[in-house]
């Protein structure tokens, strides 16, 4: 009876856990929509609301840090139970970071002046955020479904979100070239798109953490990237 006990307290206690990271990773979702969105849109309000939102995706990763650490204490996983538990810790603190970047695009977008040079530029910063977004769609799916087919395709997917923020640069570089009055401006879209981009690296360390909770052992081979210079080589002159 004490064993069954302890096996049903368990098991809430990973219900719980689970939870909370589908509740952070709607957060972190909401955050990456509206902080660009805001971007987009210049809509200082938006922005300001997305950067007083990321404190409770900081106080929720807290609690689902301190429902970890009581969990391993009580309960003493081992094997497949641990992993869970380590599981959420991981995943809980990938979104975090998620938050804390979108805090971040949303700071910049305080700080632009002006115009977009083009319009271009914004779609194109929406166009990799849409990726990405759908990327963590997926992989908190994963996550919930313990599906570990659909982590690994995340994995597989990062190199497109790299492919698009080179392409980016190399545009962001060439508007900075014609018109040094669009350096500012430009650069402040590099850092928005750069975000962008590391909200993806995280989202594949989340399929990542859920191939190893489920199989036991880490994705075999080297993580599939693209040219993740910050800064993409300058284009000739015609």
């Amino acid at each position: 009876m004490v064993a069954q006990h302890t096996a049903k307290a368990f098991d809430a206690d990973l219900e719980d856990l689970t939870r909370k990271v589908a509740e952070m990773g709607g957060m972190a979702e909401k955050e990456i929509a509206d902080s660009v969105a805001a971007l987009a849109r210049r809509d200082p309000n938006l922005a300001q609301r997305v950067i007083a939102a990321d404190e409770s995706v900081d106080v929720l990763q807290r609690e689902i840090e301190e429902k970890a650490i009581l969990t391993i204490a009580r309960r003493q996983p081992m094997a497949v139970d641990l992993r869970e538990v380590v599981g959420a810790l991981r995943v809980a603190n990938d979104l975090e970071r998620i938050g804390d970047l979108a805090k971040n695009i949303a700071k910049r977008s305080l700080a632009l002046e002006g115009e977009f040079p083009t319009q271009k530029l914004a779609r194109g910063v929406e166009h990799i955020a849409s990726l990405v977004l759908a990327q963590l769609k997926q992989v908190l799916d994963s996550y919930a479904t313990r599906d570990v087919a659909k982590a690994l395709a995340v994995w597989r997917n990062d190199e497109e979100v790299d492919a698009m923020c080179t392409s980016l640069f190399r545009e962001l570089l060439t508007y900075m070239m014609e018109d040094p009055r669009n350096i500012t401006f430009c650069i402040h879209l590099m850092f928005c798109a750069k975000n962008i981009e590391r909200m993806g690296d995280h989202a594949t360390n989340i399929a990542e953490t859920i191939h190893f909770m489920i199989e036991g052992r880490p994705i075999e081979g080297m993580r599939p990237k693209g040219d993740t210079t910050a800064f993409a080589p300058i284009p000739a002159k015609v």
